[in-house]
């Protein structure tokens, strides 16, 4: 590892064979904390190219447990997901917008854990609305296949990454980021076909970009949102503009912005979809898929599945997709899918 460490602080570029020496190092319980904080420190400083971190996510990948859920039947399987990190303490739109989605004709893989940067991250929602967590494999594929949305909880699928928990525990007290703040969204298990990912960092929209297509998904969106006074937001914005790369086998990248107006939709201000803790941000949800909230939250988990809808190749066009998203959740389908994914985790 001294000599990877010293490859690093020369400002070079780390190729498969020492990326996978180095994530096998890291995960390794008994190594020195010391070595792993140095390398990781050193990692961060020099700035982790797409390229080393698209290889140190397949490295991890490799000894994560595998859902075998690449040949679900139906639709187009996507991941849907934010960095998290924008402190505006906003609803759980992504966990929202998946039920949406999955009524639309996707089965959605939503990957995602606990609260880190938030009050209630996807995991606490959905176990405060009475999801499992803990499925055994083969009854989350049972869920997906009978409900279009499964949760894959990180903990339970990334069971090597605790021994890399002292590391970034000393890493953090220093207020050192590592590859560990980047990679999160990047390592579903299920490895679906598309991805949707808020990055609350603009400078992340073409480095996810780059990871996405190399990862190999067909079709990967990665949005930037802002409020009115340019604060960033890891989801499609309602407060203001924003900005989208889309990358992936069937195509180039390409980058475009979009405002609320573009859609019918209205700007608001943040203090409009700002959320709680877990179980009001439960109750949130509900509201929002029975129809009881009609609001901006509403029109915020429109337009962020519309994005989903369209990523997957579900609507030819964002305006498409956000009538679609709307007349879904009239019908009530987007609630008989949370309905159902309740009763079969149980």
């Amino acid at each position: 590892m001294n000599t990877l460490i010293e490859i690093v602080k020369g400002g070079g570029e780390l190729d498969r064979q020492q990326v996978e020496f180095a994530a096998d190092f890291l995960l390794t319980d008994d190594a020195s904390v010391e070595i792993r904080a140095d390398f990781l420190r050193e990692l961060a400083i020099k700035g982790e190219t797409p390229g080393e971190i698209a290889l140190f996510v397949e490295a991890f990948l490799k000894v994560a447990v595998d859902p075998n859920l690449h040949d679900l039947p139906g639709g187009p399987t996507i991941d849907v997901c934010g960095t998290g990190g924008d402190k505006l303490d906003l609803f759980n739109v992504s966990t929202t917008s998946m039920f949406v989605i999955a009524a639309g004709g996707a089965n959605v893989l939503k990957h995602g854990n606990r609260g880190i940067t938030s009050k209630s991250g996807g995991a606490d929602v959905l176990e405060a609305l009475g999801v499992r967590l803990d499925l055994p494999k083969e009854q989350l594929r049972a869920c997906i296949e009978q409900s279009g949305v499964g949760f894959i909880f990180a903990q339970a699928y990334h069971p090597a990454f605790k021994a890399i928990a002292p590391v970034r525990a000393q890493l953090a007290q220093e207020g050192q980021k590592t590859l560990f703040n980047l990679i999160g969204p990047l390592l579903n298990p299920a490895r679906p076909q598309c991805q949707l990912v808020g990055v609350a960092d603009e400078r992340l929209l073409p480095i996810f970009a780059d990871i996405l297509q190399r990862l190999g998904r067909q079709s990967a969106w990665i949005v930037h949102g802002k409020t009115a006074d340019g604060r960033g937001v890891d989801e499609f914005s309602l407060m203001g503009s924003s900005e989208i790369y889309k990358s992936g086998l069937m195509q180039g990248v390409q980058d475009l912005t979009v405002v609320p107006e573009d859609f019918g939709l209205a700007t608001v201000q943040p203090a409009d979809l700002q959320g709680g803790d877990a179980q009001t941000n439960a109750k949130i949800l509900r509201d929002i898929l029975s129809g009881v909230e009609k609001g901006p939250m509403r029109d915020m988990v429109i337009l962020n599945a519309a994005g989903g809808l369209t990523c997957c190749g579900l609507a030819d066009h964002m305006d498409d997709a956000v009538a679609k998203a709307r007349d879904i959740i009239d019908s009530g389908e987007a609630l008989k899918r949370l309905e159902l994914m309740i009763e079969l985790s149980r």
